[in-house]
C-alpha cells in the first residue's frame, strides 16, 4: 500500500498539484503540507529568512527572523507571540488581527473580500488592518514591523481552547 501512496505522490506533484488537498500554483517551486509544513521540490526545508519585529500588547519587542513563505500567523505560533489564531488560519475568524506598519502594509495586495468580512468583525480596525494567517512572509517584507491589538474578538467562551483538526 505504501508503494501506492508514493505512485500517488509523484503523480500529483507531476501534475503539478500537492499532495493533500492544496492546489500549487503555477510558477511556485514547493509543495504546501500538512501542519503548514512546507517542503521543497529538491527536497529542502529553507528558502530563507527575513528580520520581522512583533510588538506584543504592553509594547515589548521581539525581532524574529521569518521564514518566507510562512503566514505570520505561523511565525507567530512557533515563536510563542500571544497572537491566538483561534481558527487555525482557515479564515473563519478574526482572532490573528494585526496592525502592520504602513511602508509594509503597502507591499501587500489588497485584502480579497473574505478577508475583509472578517476584519470587519474584528476589535479595533486601523488603516493598516490585517489577518496575520493571510499575510505571508517575503523578502519584501523584510524589517516590517508587526504590532498586537490591544484585544481580541473571540465568540467563545473565554478559557475555549479549539481541538486539532
Amino acid at each position: 500500500m505504501r508503494g501506492v501512496q508514493v505512485v500517488k505522490a509523484a503523480s500529483a506533484l507531476a501534475a503539478g498539484l500537492t499532495v493533500g488537498t492544496r492546489w500549487m500554483l503555477p510558477g511556485w517551486h514547493g509543495v504546501r503540507g500538512w501542519k503548514g509544513c512546507t517542503t521543497w521540490v529538491d527536497g529542502s526545508k529553507d528558502r530563507g529568512t527575513v528580520d520581522i519585529s512583533f510588538v506584543d500588547r504592553e509594547g515589548g519587542v521581539m525581532q524574529i527572523a521569518a521564514p518566507l513563505g510562512k503566514s505570520l500567523l505561523e511565525v507567530a505560533h512557533s515563536n510563542s507571540v500571544d497572537l491566538e489564531g483561534a481558527c487555525e488560519g482557515s479564515l473563519a475568524c478574526s482572532t490573528c488581527h494585526v496592525y502592520l506598519d504602513e511602508i509594509s502594509y503597502g507591499k501587500l495586495s489588497e485584502p480579497t473580500d473574505d478577508e475583509n468580512d472578517m476584519l470587519d468583525l474584528a476589535f479595533g480596525l486601523s488603516e493598516t488592518s490585517r489577518l496575520g494567517c493571510q499575510v505571508k512572509v517575503s523578502k519584501d517584507l523584510a524589517g516590517m514591523t508587526v504590532r498586537l491589538p490591544p484585544a481580541t474578538r473571540n465568540m467563545a467562551v473565554d478559557g475555549y481552547v479549539p481541538k486539532p483538526h
